[in-house]
């Protein structure tokens, strides 16, 4: 059985991160809870299995991982929740913009920036199929290796570069297609 003094002080300080992930698998707060508590429950019955000196936090992400695929991908999707006070402020934040901006002293730059969201970044993040989603977001905002991602998707090295280039690919278009639908950018920059 493990320690449980040795598993808190190592395996918890991951939680937020952790956490973040669930909640970009699940799309929702509350099932993003539950998929970390259920790693942190099946890691620490296999904590004993964990070899000193690995990666904890990539072990932690294969058991989180593993967990989504087996219990959550299958699961309906529960519909967006959205508290209050986000609506509040983002209904302020659509409402600033044009004279105010300029009254504010705000460069182009600034503007041009603010038409493009996190939100679009995510919903085109979200759009991309699951493979390459995993990859991309355990690359590109976790920052694991692809060496570690392989191991966390259980998947070969040339298996997590070839979806992280497709998967990169892919959301540069979406990305570029929404530039051109707000005007960022010229319809002839296409990337290809």
């Amino acid at each position: 059985m493990a320690d449980p003094a040795t598993f808190a002080d190592q395996a918890m300080p991951h939680m937020g991160s952790l956490y973040s992930a669930a909640l970009r698998m699940t799309r929702n707060p509350a099932d993003a809870e539950d998929l970390v508590q259920e790693t942190y429950l099946k890691a620490y019955r296999a904590f004993a299995s964990y070899q000193e000196g690995t990666n904890l936090k990539a072990w932690l992400y294969k058991i989180l991982t593993n967990t989504f695929i087996n219990s959550y991908r299958s699961k309906k999707r529960r519909p967006e929740q959205t508290e209050l006070d986000e609506v509040e402020d983002l209904y302020l934040y659509r409402r600033l913009g044009g004279l105010e901006a300029v009254a504010a002293n705000r460069s182009a730059e600034e503007e041009v920036l603010d038409r493009f969201t996190d939100a679009d970044v995510k919903a085109a993040v979200e759009a991309l199929p699951e493979g390459f989603r995993m990859a991309v977001l355990l690359a590109d905002v976790e920052g694991f290796s692809y060496k570690e991602i392989a191991e966390i998707l259980g998947v070969p090295i040339g298996t997590v570069m070839s979806r992280l280039h497709r998967g990169r690919k892919a959301l540069q278009k979406a990305l570029h297609l929404f530039g051109e639908q707000r005007g960022l950018v010229p319809a002839a920059d296409l990337p290809t």
